[in-house]
């Protein structure tokens, strides 16, 4: 079974999104915007994608989403406290209802032996609360990335709750 392409995901996300009238925003650090940019390449994307906050350095996570210094200083850029942190302050500084953040390495620098290059924390803030969840994908810097754009799509897809029917 191949893997559900980008587009798909985005179309299937903009769907669920337009029937419950509910926007989504972003916290991107190791994508550099490229969740946000796949969500914006769809016509018609103002319905249900509010805003994006590109937070690839330390202090652009803190000045513009509030994550704590100090919770940076003590588990590290790409963590699961640092994760749950940019959902939650994207959806704090926004007025969407779901909110998806990723922070990684995406290499081919950068790579530790506790946070290999391919690392990569996700946090999605819903109504009923945040999840995060860490995956370690294989590949070059540009595969890492895009990697990532599927499944915090995929996984903001996943959690929204079903539509009453």
């Amino acid at each position: 079974m191949g893997e559900i392409s980008t587009g798909t995901l985005v179309n299937d996300l903009a769907a669920a999104l337009k029937l419950r009238g509910q926007m989504m925003a972003t916290a991107e650090s190791c994508t550099g915007g490229l969740i946000a940019g796949a969500c914006t390449d769809v016509s018609g994307s103002s319905d249900w994608f509010e805003r994006g906050f590109i937070t690839y350095s330390n202090a652009a996570k803190h000045e513009l989403i509030g994550v704590p210094m100090a919770l940076i200083e003590q588990h590290g850029a790409v963590s699961e406290p640092v994760a749950r942190a940019m959902a939650e302050g994207a959806l704090a500084h926004s007025p969407a209802q779901f909110a998806v953040a990723v922070t990684g390495v995406a290499g081919p620098t950068g790579g530790s032996a506790d946070k290999p290059v391919g690392t990569v924390w996700f946090g999605w803030a819903t109504p009923d609360g945040v999840f995060t969840e860490h995956q370690r994908f294989d590949g070059d810097r540009a595969a890492v990335r895009q990697a990532t754009v599927r499944h915090a799509l995929a996984g903001l897809l996943q959690r929204l709750p079903k539509p009453n029917t």
